[in-house]
């Protein structure tokens, strides 16, 4: 078995305690420590999530350090990523003061329901138990051992066992041990919190009936892998997969001769940030013929020096990738992708769209690192038959002017349909952490488009609703108690509602 660590207090060093423990220990900790944490009131878990913040920050040089040895992204955007990791780690924090997302709802009883009479009905939503996060390569704090998935799962309740990434074990040991010591110095039962590492390990955590749900963010494979595995339990769990997306451009005439050099060198620079390795980066880019952009396109991404790729694999699995698309994909080269000093320089390919229709699979695949397809079309009735071959994406994005609106609502209609956020003169990287934000979308960019990665609604994935009818009030969870010592917000219906609401229908 590969080796297997749970997270406690750490020396100076920052190296975790009990990594002989295997497996089965792991998952038992965790499972025991269900009922416990999700008892804890809401400033306790306030007080950890807030901590666990603190102390990645005041950890900050020497993580960001870590991280810049192992993933080859430069301290900038290391920094940045872990500063986004700590906001998004209090923006949870809030969230569980506040109490929204528990959505608490009381029936008073009525014996004057227009149904019959109505008992005393109580509903909440409760964590759904242990998380097990898969964490992500190309991002490092944000998607890892600390990101999303975690803070999100931790905010619902959920004890989380981290399965960490190959391409970054020594800076998820480290992180690992900050977040430990962080939770068991704010009162978190012991289980709730273990990093665990080899594939072999993950596979054998997500097959146990002791994990009642996954989160995942890397390839189409490896995620349908995985979401196999979950569906073919003895008793399946949520799987949340984050997998591959093409996050495609459309660009108008108009906006080609109002702004064109602006909207070229900014799509060069956000299907390059990140070296290319962004979820959201946007892979493919419809352009009208005789735009005249080629030269500014070609003459900006030589301007542009990526770096390192986060791993030799991801290298390799780029450098074949391209190589095909521009061997056999009918279309032209516009800037050829080759290797500086080992970093892939980005590469870019042009087809008009007969040849995109033939080949919209091929097209419309993900290409992890630095490279993009460009498609001329020559009819704006195009773009919506584009769309409509379009598989599932994150993100998409339109690039017009605003007295366009009326010619675009079937184009916006149809990609609302096809992504999870729809951006309008925008880029889709750079993805805010607020609470309306999305980042999902139809299969295959997650296996679930009903949630979000991102935001703060990122908890509901944790969470599963459960009545309580004619409960005595000391039995009941503390949400739903008419005293509500946990002070959250509770929507009561009394007698008589109903009555008011067929008058108020009534009247429409």
């Amino acid at each position: 078995m590969a080796q297997l660590r749970q997270t406690g207090p750490s020396d100076t060093e920052r190296k975790p305690m009990n990594t002989g423990q295997d497996l089965d220990a792991i998952l038992q900790a965790a499972s025991d420590a269900k009922t416990a944490f999700r008892r804890q009131e809401p400033r306790t878990r306030y007080a950890q999530l807030a901590a666990i913040a603190d102390r990645l920050d005041s950890e900050a040089d020497a993580l960001v350090a870590m991280a810049m040895e192992e993933s080859h992204l430069p301290e900038g955007r290391l920094r940045g990523e872990l500063k986004r990791t700590t906001v998004q780690l209090r923006l949870f924090a809030e969230e569980v003061l506040r109490g929204d997302f528990v959505d608490a709802r009381i029936d008073q009883p009525d014996p004057d329901f227009g149904t019959g009479p109505r008992p005393d009905l109580r509903r909440m939503k409760t964590p759904l138990g242990v998380v097990l996060n898969f964490s992500a390569s190309n991002f490092p704090f944000a998607f890892s051992v600390a990101g999303g998935d975690t803070a999100s799962a931790l905010a619902a309740g959920c004890p989380v066992i981290v399965k960490a990434h190959q391409g970054h074990t020594r800076l998820s040991e480290m992180t690992a041990a900050i977040v430990s010591d962080a939770l068991q110095d704010t009162g978190a039962p012991e289980g709730t919190f273990a990093l665990i590492t080899g594939r072999e390990a993950g596979v054998e955590a997500l097959k146990d009936d002791r994990v009642d749900a996954a989160s995942f963010t890397g390839s189409v494979s490896a995620g349908l892998l995985l979401a196999g595995i979950a569906a073919d339990r003895p008793r399946p769990i949520p799987f949340y997969g984050e997998l591959g997306s093409i996050n495609p451009v459309f660009v108008t005439e108009s906006a080609v001769a109002s702004r064109g050099k602006d909207v070229i060198e900014g799509f060069a620079g956000s299907f390059t940030l990140g070296n290319g390795q962004f979820c959201t980066k946007p892979g493919l880019l419809f352009l009208p013929a005789g735009h005249g952009l080629d030269e500014t396109l070609v003459e900006k991404c030589r301007s542009i020096r990526t770096g390192q790729l986060l791993t030799d694999s991801i290298t390799s699995s780029f450098g074949e990738r391209t190589r095909s698309l521009e061997a056999d994909l009918p279309g032209r080269v516009l800037v050829q992708t080759v290797q500086i000093q080992g970093c892939p320089q980005p590469g870019v390919m042009k087809v008009d769209f007969p040849t995109f229709l033939e080949n919209v699979k091929n097209i419309s695949t993900e290409v992890f690192g630095p490279f993009a397809v460009i498609v001329e079309y020559t009819d704006p009735a195009q773009l919506l038959e584009a769309a409509r071959h379009l598989e599932g994406s994150l993100t998409a994005v339109v690039h017009a002017e605003k007295e366009e609106s009326e010619n675009l609502r079937d184009l916006v209609a149809l990609l609302q349909d096809k992504a999870g956020r729809v951006l309008f003169n925008d880029w889709p990287t750079g993805v805010s952490v607020t609470p309306a934000q999305h980042h999902g979308g139809p299969f295959p960019a997650t296996t679930n488009p009903l949630h979000t990665a991102v935001g703060t609604a990122a908890v509901e994935r944790f969470l599963r609703p459960v009545a309580f009818q004619n409960v005595p009030e000391d039995l009941l969870p503390e949400p739903l108690r008419t005293a509500n010592p946990w002070g959250i917000p509770q929507k009561v219906s009394t007698p008589g509602e109903s009555a008011a609401w067929g008058r108020s229908l009534a009247g429409r």
